[in-house]
């Protein structure tokens, strides 16, 4: 690449000749022109930016020193050559305090200011390429670093870290992490569908004010964010206090309130999960802002679908009061049932069953609420789509009145069975899940991926019913399996510290090492000389990923 040279000097001749006894171009450089003094020289710097400044000390107005002080300030890239015809050492050693490349004594042939060029030009492309090369490495390192603190966020709603592990991961990748409350909240936004003509027409404000809200909230260290895929943006809420946290959410409320409306049409779909306490807060709000978003789309595209119907039926007054029957399932006896069903479905009664698909609309947008709502509450059927599919498939067998109020009956019952069923229906489930971990601790690989094959069950169903029953996601349980046997290892024989690592699952025994003294507060020595073993104690830290005082305790107890 040619090298663009700039001449200072206030002798003409001396101009003349060097412009014209230099091959310019076909040494590779690119001649700019020439000024009498620093001061002409400055505007010109600054328009036609050279890579190479040749000028004189001796000049009138704006000396060469003056100009270089001006152009090491102002333009620190500039390479500056400086031909003078004095020769004192204080002149010299001024302009090399200056940053100047090369001092030269005039006159000088125009071999030797080539041969003095092509050194600084070498010089340019090395420092480019240094350049360059530094900025890759640094480009490589942001990836790298985005990378694992995506990875990191996203183990975390995916439960596969204990509390001591994120920690310790966050304050390596200098990510803030630590907070007493944390909610999730899942964005997907489908910008294929809707304009925005029909958000704004909905009544709700610019989709790009909200996305501000968030980007200032993220800044300020009150939310992290992570991509997790195409469409979806994943939100980690902190505060300090819950009161903080929900301050923090409103906006997002208040969003999801307007997309709930029947008629909004925007392409955008929010998932909110409950604030919680502790890191292992997050996987559970994690899972219930993904059911919150489930839930969302299945029910708003079962009211378009109504909207659609009636627009073009005489049916439009046909509602159905959602909140009596909500109130009616958690309060209602089945004593009561048979009276409340025909009152609260009277005005299905005029629906044409066989003509239109209103009806079918309407008890399927019920049967989503009511199925929502177990989920929630008394965490449901377990497998919430294949119950879905079962009542629809009675929705569309119902032809009459009388049969919606069966239907609706069958709902209703359905839904207090889920409710007494619901205090001891996992107890067995994660009898087996602790069994399949305490025969398995010791095998690097197991995972909730292997535990969920092992009792035939999906790992996000297992993943969400371990950390709602026991208070611990798998991981954490997992860990403190580890570590507990690890302890008792410590305590009665004298294996070396990667053999234990080896014996409870770890392969890294350094890694190891620092979990063991994260959980338990001592190093593996330290706890062979002086540590006790306090189960309840153990359970207490790796779920909770507390700070530990040894030298206080002498023991985790």
């Amino acid at each position: 690449m040619m090298k663009k040279v700039l001449l200072v000097d206030d002798e003409i001749l001396v101009r003349e000749n060097i412009r014209d006894c230099i091959p310019w171009e076909r040494e590779g450089f690119d001649y700019l022109g020439d000024a009498s003094d620093g001061e002409m020289a400055l505007p010109m710097i600054e328009q036609l930016q050279p890579d190479i400044l040749i000028t004189d000390i001796k000049m009138p107005f704006m000396n060469g020193l003056e100009l270089c002080h001006v152009v090491r300030a102002k333009f620190p890239q500039i390479k500056i050559i400086i031909l003078s015809g004095h020769g004192e050492f204080d002149y010299a050693r001024k302009a090399l305090s200056l940053g100047v490349e090369e001092y030269c004594l005039k006159p000088i042939s125009a071999s030797d200011l080539v041969e003095l060029l092509h050194g600084v030009s070498h010089k340019i492309d090395r420092e480019r390429s240094e350049k360059e090369q530094l900025e890759g490495l640094m480009r490589r390192e942001l990836e790298k670093a985005g990378n694992s603190r995506h990875k990191l966020l996203s183990d975390l709603c995916g439960g596969l870290l204990s509390a001591p592990e994120a920690i310790q991961t966050a304050e390596t990748l200098s990510v803030s992490l630590v907070a007493r409350w944390y909610a999730a909240a899942i964005v997907d936004l489908r910008p294929a569908e809707p304009s925005n003509v029909e958000f704004e027409a909905a009544g709700c404000p610019e989709w790009n004010t909200v996305l501000e809200y968030i980007q200032k909230a993220c800044d300020h260290g009150q939310m992290l964010q992570y991509p997790a895929s195409r469409t979806k943006q994943v939100y980690i809420v902190k505060g300090d206090t819950e009161g903080a946290l929900k301050q923090t959410l409103e906006p997002f409320r208040r969003i999801l309130a307007l997309f709930e409306e029947p008629t909004c049409r925007f392409p955008l779909f929010l998932g909110l999960g409950s604030g919680h306490e502790r890191i292992q807060g997050i996987h559970l709000s994690f899972l219930e802002a993904e059911e919150s978003l489930y839930w969302q789309r299945l029910t708003r595209q079962n009211r378009q679908n109504l909207l659609e119907v009636t627009r073009s039926s005489i049916q439009h007054s046909i509602l159905l009061d959602r909140q009596a029957f909500v109130r009616f399932l958690k309060i209602g006896t089945s004593r009561h049932l048979s009276s409340f069903i025909p009152e609260f479905a009277a005005v299905l009664q005029s629906v044409d069953w066989n003509a239109s698909l209103t009806g079918y609309y309407i008890l399927n947008d019920l049967t989503l609420e009511v199925v929502k709502i177990a989920e929630e509450s008394i965490r449901g059927p377990g497998d919430s789509g294949q119950s879905l599919r079962s009542f629809q498939g009675r929705i569309e067998a119902v032809g009459c009145w009388d049969e919606a109020c069966a239907y609706l009956t069958h709902l209703v019952e359905q839904f207090w069975l889920w409710r007494a069923r619901s205090a001891d229906r996992y107890a067995d489930l994660l009898h087996r899940v602790k069994d399949y971990i305490a025969a398995n601790y010791d095998k690097g690989y197991i995972s909730l991926q292997h535990a969920a094959e092992h009792i035939s069950m999906s790992p996000s169903h297992l993943s969400k019913i371990f950390s709602q029953e026991t208070g611990q996601t798998f991981i954490e349980f997992l860990t403190e399996t580890r570590i507990r046997r690890a302890m008792e290892l410590l305590q009665s024989t004298q294996c070396k510290t990667y053999e234990i690592a080896c014996q409870v699952g770890y392969s890294d025994a350094h890694y190891f090492s620092n979990l063991f003294k994260r959980v338990t507060g001592m190093t593996t020595t330290e706890f062979r000389k002086h540590g006790t073993m306090s189960p309840a104690r153990t359970n207490v830290r790796v779920a909770r990923g507390e700070p530990h005082d040894h030298a206080v305790s002498g023991s985790l107890e």
